[in-house]
């Protein structure tokens, strides 16, 4: 009982010295408050894109790798004459793949063609068409809520079926189930055999957006666009586990380099491309960013240190009297210790909780594709922040009010 009244009365005469110097405690805390904002604004948003990015990498599969034509880029210079001059890759080099490697889960085959037509009666929008072979649901997620996968047999004959994204359903069969029903692409008529869950826009959407795409038969697709844009990718999934990509990555290369005829003095002619490298290309600029928001919210939380180490100097100097009284009354030092102390971390909670607040008002925010959520770690990060800072801003002060003389502290005016 003795604790929580001492607990108490440390709260009211922190509140007292709140309202009583209510212009010069705004000022001070301003700088906790920018600080906190700072430092939690980054965190949260690194943890936002970061968690983009993993639903990103099981949309498109993990362990997963491409081999095309050219490498993707990640700073430097991007030697496109070079890389340009590579030969596409080959259906029948997805079939001299799928055949022989051994570090493999699967092998697939895919081509994508953007901005065509898909028309069903009088509705109409633009889609983005990806032509691939049976394996493409065990490299990638493929999440059907209505109808079904591709069969064998309609990927070997290149039958006219389709999976469609969410979005196309929604624009071509407004109210209606899309199963069994018939659509055209550039003028050809496909049969509906299954819907994708709607997933929406992630920052690695490699492919494309899911919930506007029409999953095709690598042979339709080919018959199709083909001899317009051969763009073709071959997508190869490894096993769990670190050592059996890099193992993949070098099987695929050896394989694909006697299949060129390459003598061993000449560079690849080709790319293996892994989204991971993207994820920690990402990452590093990630890493910058969480410096940069460091510094900047160190810089303003030990300015807004030293004011509330200020307020708590001039509280200790207008309260002499009082703590004299408090202390010829039979008050221990750590009493008053633990009153000042309580109110200068006190005063860092409030300018570190409106910081929180303004990064959860941001958290409203659109991004685009890319969801803020300020979750309960950089919360408790941000309050142990404050804490932390109230209690070095409120040490000195509250010391020095501790080891007043009571009869030297009454007598002061």
């Amino acid at each position: 009982m003795k604790f929580l009244r001492q607990t108490f009365e440390s709260f009211r005469f922190a509140w007292q010295a709140l309202r009583s110097n209510l212009l010069r405690t705004l000022l001070s805390l301003l700088g906790v408050t920018i600080g906190i904002f700072a430092i939690i604004a980054v965190f949260t948003l690194v943890d936002s894109l970061e968690g983009s990015i993993r639903t990103s990498l099981s949309f498109i599969g993990d362990k997963v790798v491409y081999v095309q034509k050219m490498p993707w880029s990640f700073g430097g210079e991007y030697q496109w004459w070079k890389f340009f001059q590579r030969p596409e890759p080959k259906y029948s080099e997805y079939k001299f793949l799928s055949e022989r490697l051994e570090n493999a889960k699967a092998v697939v085959a895919m081509s994508f063609r953007g901005r065509v037509t898909v028309k069903r009666e009088n509705n109409s929008m633009s889609s983005l068409i990806q032509g691939t072979t049976l394996d493409y649901n065990i490299i990638s997620d493929v999440p059907i809520e209505n109808g079904r996968y591709f069969t064998q047999q309609e990927i070997d004959v290149s039958r006219n079926v389709a999976i469609i994204g969410s979005d196309v359903a929604e624009n071509l069969f407004p109210g209606e189930d899309p199963v069994g029903k018939t659509f055209k692409i550039s003028g050809l008529n496909f049969t509906v055999i299954g819907v994708q869950r709607k997933k929406g826009e992630s920052l690695l959407n490699v492919g494309g957006n899911p919930d506007i795409k029409c999953l095709i038969p690598y042979g339709a697709f080919a018959k199709m666009f083909n001899s317009i844009n051969p763009n073709l990718t071959i997508t190869v999934k490894g096993y769990d586990t670190d050592e059996g990509l890099l193992e993949l990555e070098s099987e695929i290369r050896g394989l694909l380099r006697t299949r060129r005829g390459l003598r061993p003095v000449q560079d690849d002619n080709f790319a293996i491309n892994r989204p991971e490298a993207a994820a920690q290309a990402i990452g590093g600029i990630f890493s910058v960013l969480t410096v940069a928001g460091w510094v900047i919210g160190g810089f303003s939380i030990l300015i807004g240190g030293f004011g509330i180490a200020n307020i708590m100097f001039v509280s200790v100097k207008e309260r002499t009297n009082i703590i004299g009284i408090q202390k010829s009354l039979g008050a221990k030092n750590y009493v008053i210790l633990f009153q000042f102390l309580f109110e200068a971390v006190l005063l860092s909670l409030v300018g570190g909780l409106t910081g929180i607040f303004l990064v959860y008002l941001l958290s409203f925010m659109s991004l685009g594709s890319l969801e803020l959520v300020l979750s309960a770690s950089n919360i408790a990060l941000g309050l142990g922040v404050s804490s932390a800072i109230g209690i070095i801003s409120g040490i000195v002060p509250a010391f020095s009010a501790a080891r007043l003389d009571p009869v030297i502290a009454i007598r002061a005016k």
